[in-house]
């Protein structure tokens, strides 16, 4: 809702909006209430009531002690570090990569170009279980197992949704300013560099958000390929925890709470610029 629209409306539709929205979102936030709340309580206080009610959410009294428990017992830092090595190096690679594919999808004419754009967009439909097993026996004849190059590697060769995501972006941009820049001598590089890149900020940061999210959160990747409990990750880290501290309910639950704590945080700070990202992938 623009703050345009929001002006127009009487006090009353904005409250009842408002409302609407906050009912809507209560099934998604209860599971993360109780997590957090979970987090805060002894092992008696979370089995002594079987009963799910308001009273029985709240931590009474408020108990921290799970959390530098979980710190304890597992190298928090040390998967924290792992995982902002590969969200460091796949959001990179994913966005630098697709950015320059899509350019020359929305911006270059070529024989066969509309023809190997859908076929891009047809290998979104293909599930990730079909290619696995080819994949890993290329990777491990590669000797790359045990090793963050298969992590790494395959987010710089392009994500086909990340570039149909910026293709549409790229072709909302006006022909005449690549034109202009062509008169003054300027390669498709340079326009690339200096023109569409400046311009497409909230694109390509929607497109960073969404791999870092997507690496911080992957279990399938780290349990596939990496052997060394000194490269494990954060998702890999705490499905360890389980098998490990399973039986400390308060202290998984508070292990769980650091882990998605910062996913949080960065939608946060960066919603207004995703937000802004979603909305002008239109295209025309």
């Amino acid at each position: 809702m623009t703050s345009d629209l929001r002006s127009r409306l009487p006090l009353a539709s904005r409250l009842g909006i408002y409302g609407a929205l906050v009912v809507l979102s209560i099934p998604a936030l209860l599971p993360m209430l109780w997590m957090v709340s979970t987090s805060l309580k002894t092992d008696t206080q979370i089995f002594g009531k079987s009963d799910l009610t308001l009273s029985s959410l709240l931590p009474t009294p408020l108990t921290g002690h799970n959390y530098p428990a979980a710190l304890q017992n597992m190298p928090f830092l040390l998967y924290l570090r792992n995982t902002l090595l590969l969200c460091i190096c796949t959001v990179v690679g994913a966005v630098a990569s697709s950015a320059l594919v899509a350019y020359g999808f929305a911006k270059l004419h070529f024989p066969g170009r509309g023809a190997m754009f859908g076929l891009m967009i047809a290998t979104m439909a293909l599930p990730a279980q079909v290619t696995m097993i080819p994949i890993f026996s290329l990777f491990r004849s590669l000797g790359w197992y045990g090793t963050y190059l298969p992590l790494i590697v395959p987010s710089f060769t392009a994500s086909a949704y990340y570039v149909f995501l910026l293709t549409q972006f790229f072709r909302t941009l006006p022909d005449e300013m690549s034109e202009a820049a062509k008169v003054d001598g300027a390669s498709e590089w340079v326009i690339f560099r200096r023109l569409v890149i400046p311009l497409s900020k909230p694109a390509l940061a929607t497109c960073a958000l969404f791999q870092f999210i997507g690496t911080w959160n992957d279990f399938l990747g780290p349990l596939l390929y990496v052997n060394d409990p000194a490269k494990y990750t954060l998702g890999y880290g705490l499905q360890q925890f389980v098998s490990h501290y399973g039986g400390f309910f308060a202290q998984l639950m508070a292990a769980s709470t650091i882990f998605t704590l910062p996913i949080i945080v960065l939608f946060f700070f960066a919603q207004k610029t995703f937000i802004q990202g979603i909305a002008t992938t239109g295209g025309k």
